[in-house]
């Protein structure tokens, strides 16, 4: 039956999905166990169709098994969807005895989507998903347990809701899914604190049993060691076990770092883990990518010096020597392995700039009584390119001052419609460089009647001084306020310490400046309303798959100019790290940038025929972008296409080929958001790189770790958050492992066309305006 399946449809990707899928159907009925089993099993057992189980099945005439064909596509789709809770519902029923390491790497994922337990540690998540237990109660109004009965197990609300009941108060607050109700009755050992009533019909529910619950909390404490300085806590270590030996006794353990004080963490990493190479130890990796957060370049830095030269405080000579010798070796490791990871970040600090001078400066006169440590200088000039044949001291040389470059984003960025407005660098085909914070930007600020100047500054100036700028050009008052107005009318006052403001700007989005009392009588300009006529004329005369390779090659460009520290800068807030983000927002921008085209030009092609072949065109452009490992594009595409303004034209998709019908059925299952997203997921960990990944999710993967996770506690840095945030980061690295060199399609003549037709894509970013556009031309049935 998993064999049939899988050969059906090429979007039923494992076994895994495939054995959901009919767990999905026997949860249904459709299909029951001989022996009524309620686990869908992928063995040589026998089920067999309901019908046939009551006695009442008939063989299905030629025009029967015809329509059931006809119909398979769709079933298979709508069974995809459902069936990642299918199997999540099917593993939780096993008894934990049962459960496959398969099934506790599935039920670990989900539980790191799980609001309520986002603050837990990777080992008490990997403890729960052996222990928890799935519960269903199908009736709104049942009593889940009283006020008053003793503690017995902790809930998370898997789907539905509950209302939380206080006698004499009655109904105090109602909690979702991904909330969890029932844990202090088990930390206290005390009686139920209020009762839990279902607020909705088909609730699910995880349970922790009591006595599951305390062995977790037993063993986390025991395993969990404590370094102490002055009566204060300055690192927790956490136990993990790594093997067993053939008695299936434990033997071997490695200490993962949950917490500490900066300066600990750094000595603790020097000292354990730089010289000791193990690929499943991340900690190395993990701190340098997150330093930023806790332990900034201007104090790592000076720490690193004086870890370079501490000096043993006892020991014999030769100890005292070993000891001094290995410490400036590891202090050397480190910083090679800071530069690797931060790349230009690192060479264009100044703070950094200095530090590396020092040190350089040190090893030259180390390696005279140090010969050993030769190689490390050799490895440190190769990376400055610098000598040391001279006998003087020479420093390396101070990242080169870059030759600022006139970034004029706010103009590259708008893509409305302009006579001959391509960018000479797209006919070209130059590479495209990362924006630096130095790179002169050049764009307008406008007034209340339209009138605007012109400003040259550098990329990473704050909004007060754009402001002041602009103000002192325009010649008006005081108490002023940069302002976005959006095409929608929407005004967004922009904060003073705010960096890189152009590049955070809507797709059709323009900088104003008002006084703080007048921004109500900003109004969009004219030309924010985007096209008003379609472009289809010229793009249906190109190459669909050159369209997409185009695209993709774009989104490559996009992706690499993307720094690692730019995830974190938007996650955290870039005013707080004072670090512009805009090779990230453009990105980020490239994703609603084609979405809102594929709506713009479904909504601006009149004739009914035209649209079907548009249509036809946007999915295979999908397909092909899915091909080449685009999965931005690809989403941004279906999900354009998924747009009210074009879902709602009816009579276009009725005139859709079957095949087409079903490629985007297929898409949409890919784009499925249950499971946080599994499906997706799914198929991209087969994937290899190189791979330009959907954006969107992965920033809301950085999104959800830091807001359900405190970056402090008790004074200590929650290194555990600081490892999930690098895990993501890593999925970008993962990504762009491997350079772009995918096989171009044939050659055709208009290639620098469809190059420039890409790059300057013009949209309608109006939600409602697209919505009228789609409703004139097939006005809503009656």
């Amino acid at each position: 039956m998993v064999d049939w399946l899988m050969q059906q449809s090429s979007f039923v990707h494992s076994r895994n999905q495939a054995v959901g899928m009919w767990q999905a159907l026997l949860e249904e009925g459709v299909v029951t166990h001989v022996c009524h089993e309620h686990q869908f099993k992928d063995k040589y057992l026998f089920y067999r169709f309901r019908e046939d189980d009551l006695g009442i099945g008939t063989v299905p005439n030629n025009n029967e098994k015809k329509e059931c064909e006809d119909e398979l596509q769709d079933t298979l789709v709508t069974l995809a969807q459902i069936s990642p809770d299918a199997m999540m519902r099917m593993i939780l029923r096993k008894p934990p005895t049962e459960r496959t390491v398969d099934d506790l790497e599935i039920i670990y994922e989900e539980l790191l989507h799980i609001k309520a337990l986002s603050h837990l540690s990777t080992m008490v998540k990997r403890e729960l998903a052996s222990v928890l237990k799935f519960e269903s109660h199908q009736k709104a109004g049942t009593v889940l347990f009283n006020q008053g009965d003793e503690g017995k197990s902790w809930y998370i609300i898997l789907r539905g809701s509950v209302n939380v009941v206080i006698y004499g108060k009655g109904v105090v607050c109602t909690l979702h899914e991904g909330d969890d109700f029932g844990k202090l009755a088990l930390v206290n050992d005390a009686p139920r604190a209020a009762s839990i009533v279902l607020r909705e019909d088909n609730c699910h529910f995880l349970r922790v049993d009591k006595d599951d619950f305390n062995r977790i909390l037993r063993d986390v404490e025991a395993n969990t060691v404590r370094l102490k300085e002055h009566g204060q806590d300055v690192l927790v270590l956490e136990k993990i076990l790594t093997d067993r030996g053939q008695d299936g006794l434990p033997t071997h353990y490695k200490y993962s770092v949950m917490a500490g004080t900066p300066e600990k963490m750094l000595e603790h990493l020097l000292e354990a883990h730089i010289d000791k190479f193990n690929e499943s130890d991340t900690f190395v990796e993990d701190f340098l990518l997150t330093h930023v957060v806790f332990m900034p370049s201007n104090q790592l830095a000076p720490a690193l010096l004086s870890h370079y030269h501490a000096e043993a405080s006892q020991g014999t000579e030769q100890e005292m020597a070993d000891y001094l010798q290995n410490n400036k070796r590891r202090v050397i490791h480190l910083v090679l392995q800071w530069i690797t990871i931060a790349g230009d970040a690192f060479k264009e600090d100044p703070t950094i700039a200095t530090f590396s001078e020092n040190l350089y400066r040190n090893m030259l006169e180390d390696c005279r009584t140090h010969e050993s440590l030769k190689e490390e200088l050799s490895a440190f000039e190769k990376v400055f390119n610098t000598s040391a044949n001279n006998s003087e001291l020479e420093t390396p040389k101070r990242p080169l001052q870059r030759k600022k470059s006139i970034t004029g984003l706010t103009d590259m960025m708008r893509r409305l419609p302009k006579e001959g407005s391509i960018c000479n660098d797209s006919v070209r085909g130059a590479k495209r460089k990362a924006i630096k914070p130095t790179d002169e930007n050049i764009f307008k600020v406008y007034c209340a009647d339209h009138t605007y100047t012109t400003l040259r500054l550098p990329m990473d100036t704050k909004a007060s001084v754009i402001a002041h700028h602009a103000a002192e050009k325009l010649c008006i008052g005081s108490d002023l306020a940069l302002c976005e107005v959006k095409s929608t009318g929407e005004r967004v006052v922009i904060k003073d310490n705010e960096v890189g403001v152009t590049s955070t700007l809507s797709l059709n989005g323009r900088l104003f400046i008002a006084s703080r009392e007048h921004l109500d009588a900003l109004t969009p300009l004219p030309e924010q309303e985007g096209p008003t006529q379609g472009t289809s004329m010229v793009f249906e005369l190109m190459s669909t798959k050159e369209v997409a390779y185009q695209m993709t090659l774009y989104d490559w460009e996009l992706l690499n100019c993307v720094h690692e520290y730019e995830l974190i800068y938007h996650t955290f807030g870039r005013h707080k790290f004072g670090k512009i983000t805009c090779n990230l927002e453009m990105l980020l921008r490239r994703f609603n940038e084609v979405q809102f085209w594929v709506v713009t030009e479904m909504c601006l092609t009149n004739t009914l025929g035209k649209r079907v072949q548009l249509l036809r065109k946007f999915i295979k452009i999908a397909a092909y972008c899915k091909e080449y490992k685009n999965m931005n594009c690809f989403f941004a595409i279906v999900m354009g296409l998924s747009n009210i303004a074009v879902s709602r034209l009816s009579q276009t998709w009725e005139k859709l080929p079957s095949k087409f019908k079903r490629m985007f059925a297929e898409f949409e299952t890919t784009l499925d958001p249950s499971r946080n997203h599994r499906v997706y997921r799914l198929e991209v960990a087969k994937m290899q790189p190189p791979i330009i990944p959907f954006m969107p999710l992965l920033m809301k993967d950085m999104t959800f770790t830091h807001e359900g996770n405190k970056t402090y506690f008790d004074g200590l840095v929650n290194f555990e958050k600081m490892h999930m945030i690098a895990s993501t980061i890593r999925t970008i690295k993962y990504c762009r492992s491997e350079p772009f060199s995918v096989e171009p399609p044939p050659a055709v003549k208009n290639v620098q066309e469809v190059r420039a037709y890409v790059r300057n894509l013009s949209v309608v970013d109006n939600q409602r305006t697209l919505t009228q556009y789609s409703h004139k031309l097939e006005p809503r049935r009656s």
